[in-house]
Parts: C-alpha cells; sequence; structure tokens
C-alpha cells in the first residue's frame, strides 16, 4: 500500500517551515514519504494562511479537488491546518464534511495521534487549541534540503494592528528556549547547512530563556549563532519596526555573518493611517531606524509590506507612501490591495476607496518598487559577488543557481560540486527577477 503524504502549502515561511515539520514527524511515527501529487497520497494535508483575502475561497476550492479522491477511497484521510483551521475550526468540517483533521498551528505536533484516531473512523477530530512551548518540544528536525534552513524560534504576535489575524489564530507572542535554537543550529550546521532563516511573526520581539534563568534577545541569539562553526550566513524575518533595538542595528556593524539584506514591513508612509493600523511608530520613527542601519551597513538592501488602500485612505496619504518609498530606496516589496479579515478592528471602519482606485495605486505603487529594484540590479553588474549555490538552475538544469548577500537569485555555468558552498561570482546581466554571472572562483568560507 503507498505511503505517500501530500502537503499543499499557502503564505509565509513559517507555514514553509511547519510543513517541513509535519513532513518529518509524519515520517518518523507513520512511515510516509512526501510526494508530489496528491493522487499518490494516502494523507492529504493543507497548510493554510489567512492573512490574504480570499484564504477560504482558496481553501475549499482545493478541498473540492481532493474530494472525489476521498469518494473513491474512504480510507484516506484528509486533514486541514494552519491559520484558517484555526480561525474557522469545525466549521470547516461543517461546509466539507469528508474532511477527517482540523488543527492549528501550535497543534501540529499531536498530528499523529489526531491521524491515528481518524483512521478509526470516530468522526471529525479536531484540535485548534494554543498549548505554546509544547509544539516545539515535540518536533523532530527537519529533512535537510541544500544549504539553507529555516530555524522557527518564536511564534504569535502581541501586536494586535487592526487589520491583522494572527494574534487570533497564533495567539500571543512567546519565545522558544535558547537552548533549544542553538541546538537545533548546531545539528544543522553539522549536516551542512551553512546559511540560518531565524522565523518568528514579529521575530525581533525574540526574548528566550536559557537553563540558568537568563534572558536572551535576538541580538545576542545573531551574535551566537554566528558563533557556530558552518555557520555562515544569517537572516531573520519577519521583524516590526517596534521592536527594532539599537542593540539589533548593531549586529549589523559586529556581525559580518548577518546578511546585507533586511525585510522591515512599514505598511504605509502616512502617520494617519499607521495611526489607524494600531502600527505603534510613525514614519519619521522608521526612517531613523533606516538611516542608523545604513550608517553600519551602507550596502543594506531593504524590502517591505505595504497595504494598499486601506479604509480612509486618502490620495495624500497614498502619496506619502509613494514619498517614502522613494526615500528609503526599496528595491522589492510584499504589497497587496487592502481585505478586510474577519474579527479585526479594521474590518469595522467605513471604507470609501473603491477597488478600483485601489487596484491603481497598487500598480502604481510596484512599478516604482520595480523601477528601484531593477536599478540596484543593474548597478551590481560588472562586479565580483560571494554567493552561496544552492541548487540547479529552475529554468536549465545545466547551470547552477545561487543567492547573493543582498537576497538576488544568479544562474551560472558551473560544476555540481559546488552545491552548497560558496563561490565567487562575476555579475555580467540584470535580469528582471534575476541575475546572470560567470564564476571567477569555488571559495571557502572565511
Amino acid at each position: 500500500m503507498s505511503k505517500g503524504l501530500y502537503i499543499k502549502t499557502f503564505g509565509c515561511q513559517m507555514n514553509e517551515y511547519d510543513s517541513d515539520k509535519m513532513a518529518a514527524l509524519l515520517k518518523q511515527t507513520h512511515d510516509l514519504e512526501r510526494v508530489d501529487a496528491p493522487e499518490r497520497a494516502r494523507v492529504l494535508l493543507m497548510n493554510t494562511c489567512s492573512v490574504r483575502e480570499k484564504a477560504q475561497e482558496k481553501l475549499f476550492s482545493e478541498l473540492g479537488r481532493w474530494r472525489p479522491l476521498k469518494e473513491a477511497d474512504p480510507s484516506i484521510v484528509i486533514g486541514v491546518g494552519g491559520c484558517v483551521a484555526s480561525q474557522e475550526g469545525d466549521a470547516i468540517w461543517s461546509r466539507a464534511p469528508y474532511v477527517d483533521v482540523v488543527f492549528g498551528p501550535q497543534t501540529l505536533h499531536r498530528l499523529p495521534a489526531l491521524i491515528s484516531e481518524a483512521h478509526r473512523g470516530t468522526g471529525p477530530v479536531i484540535d485548534v487549541s494554543f498549548p505554546e512551548i509544547e509544539k516545539f518540544d515535540n518536533l523532530p528536525a527537519s529533512d535537510v534540503d541544500g544549504p539553507s534552513a529555516f530555524v522557527s524560534i518564536m511564534e504569535g504576535c502581541s501586536k494586535y494592528c487592526s487589520f491583522c489575524v494572527v494574534p487570533y489564530t497564533r495567539g500571543e507572542e512567546f519565545s522558544r528556549p535558547f537552548d533549544d535554537v542553538i541546538t537545533e543550529v548546531y545539528e544543522l550546521a553539522g549536516r551542512g547547512v551553512r546559511e540560518i532563516v531565524l522565523l518568528g511573526q514579529n521575530v525581533n520581539a525574540y526574548r528566550g530563556a536559557t537553563h540558568d534563568g537568563r534572558v536572551v534577545d535576538l541580538a545576542a541569539l545573531i551574535r551566537l549563532v554566528a558563533a557556530i562553526d558552518g555557520v555562515d550566513r544569517i537572516r531573520f524575518t519577519t521583524s516590526h519596526p517596534v521592536e527594532f533595538s539599537d542593540r539589533l542595528i548593531a549586529t549589523y556593524a559586529e556581525v559580518p555573518e548577518l546578511v546585507s539584506h533586511l525585510h522591515l514591513p512599514v505598511q504605509s508612509g502616512s502617520d494617519r493611517v499607521l495611526a489607524m493600523m494600531k502600527r505603534g511608530y510613525m514614519v519619521a520613527e522608521y526612517k531613523a531606524i533606516v538611516r542608523k542601519l545604513r550608517r553600519v551597513r551602507p550596502d543594506i538592501a531593504l524590502s517591505s509590506d505595504f497595504i494598499v488602500g486601506f479604509p480612509g485612505e486618502t490620495q495624500a496619504d497614498f502619496d506619502a507612501t509613494m514619498a517614502l518609498v522613494d526615500e528609503v530606496g526599496f528595491d522589492q516589496s510584499f504589497s497587496f490591495v487592502y481585505s478586510a479579515r474577519p474579527g479585526t478592528p479594521a474590518a469595522a471602519l467605513p471604507d470609501d476607496v473603491t477597488l478600483m482606485e485601489k487596484k491603481h495605486r497598487l500598480a502604481i505603487l510596484q512599478r516604482r518598487i520595480n523601477e528601484l529594484a531593477e536599478a540596484r540590479s543593474a548597478a551590481m553588474v560588472g562586479g565580483v559577488e560571494r554567493v552561496l549555490v544552492t541548487e540547479h538552475s529552475k529554468k536549465n538544469p545545466a547551470e547552477l543557481a545561487a543567492r547573493t548577500v543582498n537576497n538576488r537569485v544568479v544562474n551560472f555555468q558551473g560544476p555540481a560540486s559546488l552545491i552548497g558552498g560558496f563561490a565567487d561570482v562575476s555579475i555580467t546581466a540584470a535580469l528582471p527577477n534575476s541575475l546572470r554571472g560567470e564564476l571567477v572562483a569555488a571559495r571557502q568560507a572565511s
């Protein structure tokens, strides 16, 4: 009998991390091997995201495609996890009664028991509770696939921005114990991982307890991760400006392993809109963080999140956002038209901005950021970049793909033996979504 596991993942890097953990856990407990098509699976799981609009529609649309598989073989188990599962709970089963298991982001470690219970055929199994740190204590190491790996250091968010569902679906902020994080990084480094990506909904709010009762913040954690043999690059995401301390800024001056790229969501360039969003800072404070960062790391590349068309956003508010884009010089963004999320305070605000106008503003914003990204990429042509070679190129398997320190993909010709290590590559061309390069030399980590 097939022992296939199919996982469909929507949303953020936290969800990707969670899906990898689900796969590792079920391989250990149920001997399930991850497959690339639902038709090959005995267990089908969907890891959902409720941050953007139409999340529920995406969920039920995908479930509709799985339903014939369940009808043909009732022994197949279908499960729904993630933030939509946490938000909707047993309402999912009410609309799709062929779903066997519903579980939240904090109960994925209970998945083996939930699936075993579903196999017994006693009815739908639902667990969307918030046991917090218990999750991390019961998850195995993920399979290493390449030289870069995610390490989740905290979950949840306590900021309660007026537009966001995360505090309601993943709970309040809680930090993973420092000793557990360092142990996982040591293990990953020993398995050939060269780049560690520290994850959290509000990662710079990290306050991890040590075995002797001390508390370690993100700045200290970065320094200690950088000291581990084999770790040559460190990234972290996603940050909140309110928690971006001077101690954290100092790590950019003192820790060369910390990459010259930062994702720091601003959401809007208007103080009035930021106040309605309950972001907790003003534009001047955000720009002060950027100035301090560029003082110690002049070449740092900045990406951000923007919500366009927030309820009541005027043309003047949008113009302020565009002015901020130009002043800061963001060269990447995750930008979206505002969509009301059920249960959030912003959903009750009067919204007099038409959808057509929202889409028009979004197009202007995205076009400008693309221009800034193209200009930065063009400026890299002719230079030599130290890149981490990650895999064969997706477009041309005869070539290699690598990532620069400022988070750009470079494709170039070279031997497969370079995968997993560093190389010096001369940048020869800037394309819309990547760079072209020529190998100068392979190199060991300094």
